[in-house]
C-alpha cells in the first residue's frame, strides 16, 4: 500500500513527539483515565528532552480526541500536531517517544495500514451512498443520484402497464450505468483497491455487471446493509473490514514469494534487498520500489544516521558527510527506511510479525527487505553490489 498520508511529516525537520494512545471509552471512568494518561504522556515526553509548547500541543490533541474509534496517533513538533491518524487498533498502554524522526512504523500496527482501502456503496433502484474505508477510517466519497421515476412495478398485465413495467427496468438499468460509473470515477480519485455493493440485490447485480473488468473483479456483493433510511451499516462495515484484512494478507503473501525469488542472483542480477546496509543504499538510490517490513524482526531497532531529507540516510556518522547535511541525526533503522521510501513513492507491505516461527519466518533477515525498481547487475545475495577492490 501507499503511506501516502504521511506527506506532512516526511519533510519537516525534527525533533518529533509521537505519541500511540487508545480512546475507547467504556468505562464510566474513561474520560478521567485518558485524562490522566494525556498528562502522563506529556511528562514522559517532556522528560525525554520535549519542548513545553510541543507537550502543550500533544495534550490538546489527545484531550480532544473522540472514542469514535480505538485509538489515535499524533505527530508533533514545534508546538503544533503536524498529522493525527486514526487507529483501527488500540495500543495496550500509551507509547510515546521524543526521538529525530516521527516514529511511524507502529501505525503498520495500530493502524490497518497493511490494509487497502475500500470503496462501499450502499445501493438503491434510486441511485447510491459512497463511502470510502481507508487507513483514516470513514470518509463520504459521494452520492448518486438516478431517475426517480418510474421505479416501481404493477402487478397489472394489460398492454399499457406492461409498457410501464418496461420504462421502470429501462430506469433500473439506465441508474445501475450512472452507479457504476461513479463507483469507477471514485475508484480513480480515492485509490481504492476494493469495493463492496451492499442494498438492492437487483440493483447492485447490475451495477457490478457494468464495472469496468478490473474493478468487477475487486468488487464484491453483500446481503447485510442498505441505503434505505435508518438501516444498520454496521454489517457492512464489519465485511469491508474483513475484505481488506485478507486482501492485505494476500498481497503480503505475494510480495513475499516475489522477493523471495528476487533475492536470488539471476545471471548476475539482483532484484531485491535485504538488511540495513544493503536497504540504506537502494534508499539513497530510490531503488526501492516495495518495501518489506516484518514486525519483531532485529533490524528495526538498528540506528542509521539522517538528514533532513528523506533519501539523506547512512549507515555509520562517518558517511553522512557527501549526503548534504552537517548535522546529521541518529534515527531507527524502520523509520528511516519507511520515511525514505514513503517520500520516493514506493509501496510499503506489512508482513506478520517474525518471531512466531514457522517457514518463512526469517525472511526478509532482520525483518527489513524490499523489491528494487531495477536490479543491481553483479549484485550478491542479500542486496548491493561486492567490496570496491
Amino acid at each position: 500500500m501507499k503511506l501516502d498520508y504521511l506527506d506532512p511529516v516526511l519533510h519537516e525537520t525534527g525533533p518529533w513527539a509521537s505519541v500511540y494512545f487508545g480512546t475507547a471509552r467504556a468505562a464510566q471512568d474513561a474520560a478521567q483515565r485518558q485524562e490522566l494518561q494525556a498528562r502522563g504522556v506529556c511528562e514522559r515526553l517532556a522528560g525525554q528532552g520535549a519542548d513545553d509548547a510541543t507537550c502543550r500541543a500533544v495534550y490538546d490533541g489527545l484531550a480532544a480526541s473522540t472514542p469514535d474509534r480505538s485509538g489515535q496517533a499524533l505527530f508533533a513538533t514545534g508546538g503544533r500536531v503536524r498529522l493525527a491518524v486514526p487507529l483501527a487498533t488500540a495500543p495496550p498502554a500509551p507509547e510515546s517517544c521524543w526521538t529525530a524522526l516521527p516514529h511511524i512504523t507502529p501505525l503498520l500496527d495500530y493502524a490497518g495500514g497493511g490494509e487497502a482501502a475500500c470503496l462501499v456503496a450502499y445501493i438503491d433502484r434510486t441511485g447510491a451512498d459512497l463511502d470510502l474505508w481507508d487507513v483514516g477510517g470513514r470518509h463520504p466519497a459521494g452520492q448518486v443520484r438516478g431517475r426517480d421515476w418510474p421505479v416501481h412495478r404493477t402487478p397489472s398485465s394489460d398492454w399499457s402497464e406492461r409498457h410501464f413495467q418496461l420504462a421502470v427496468e429501462n430506469t433500473w438499468e439506465e441508474n445501475a450505468a450512472v452507479i457504476a460509473a461513479a463507483m469507477t470515477s471514485a475508484a480513480e480519485r480515492t485509490g481504492a483497491e476494493l469495493m463492496l455493493l451492499a442494498g438492492d440485490p437487483r440493483e447492485r447485480r447490475a451495477v457490478h455487471d457494468r464495472l469496468p473488468t478490473q474493478l468487477r473483479a475487486a468488487a464484491v456483493e453483500t446481503d447485510r446493509s442498505g441505503r434505505a433510511a435508518g438501516a444498520d451499516r454496521g454489517p457492512a462495515v464489519a465485511e469491508a473490514d474483513r475484505l481488506r484484512e485478507e486482501y492485505g494478507q494476500e498481497v503480503a503473501r505475494e510480495v513475499l514469494e516475489q522477493f523471495r525469488a528476487a533475492r536470488v542472483p539471476a545471471d548476475g542480477r539482483i532484484g531485491a534487498a535485504e538488511g540495513v546496509p544493503a536497504l540504506v543504499d537502494a534508499a539513497r538510490e530510490h531503488r526501492i520500489d516495495t518495501l518489506l517490513v516484518r514486525s519483531g524482526g532485529t533490524d528495526l531497532h538498528r540506528d542509521v544516521w539522517v538528514g533532513s531529507e528523506p533519501d539523506q540516510l547512512a549507515e555509520r556518522r562517518t558517511e553522512t558527510a557527501y549526503l548534504g547535511d552537517t548535522r546529521p541525526a541518529a534515527a531507527r533503522a524502520d523509520d528511516a527506511l519507511l520515511r525514505s521510501a514513503t517520500a520516493a513513492d514506493a509501496e510499503v507491505v506489512h508482513l506478520p510479525d517474525g518471531d512466531r516461527g514457522g517457514p518463512g519466518s526469517d525472511v526478509p533477515v532482520g525483518g527489513l527487505g524490499a523489491l528494487l525498481r531495477w536490479p543491481y547487475e553483479g549484485g550478491i545475495p542479500g542486496g548491493g553490489l561486492p567490496p570496491a577492490v
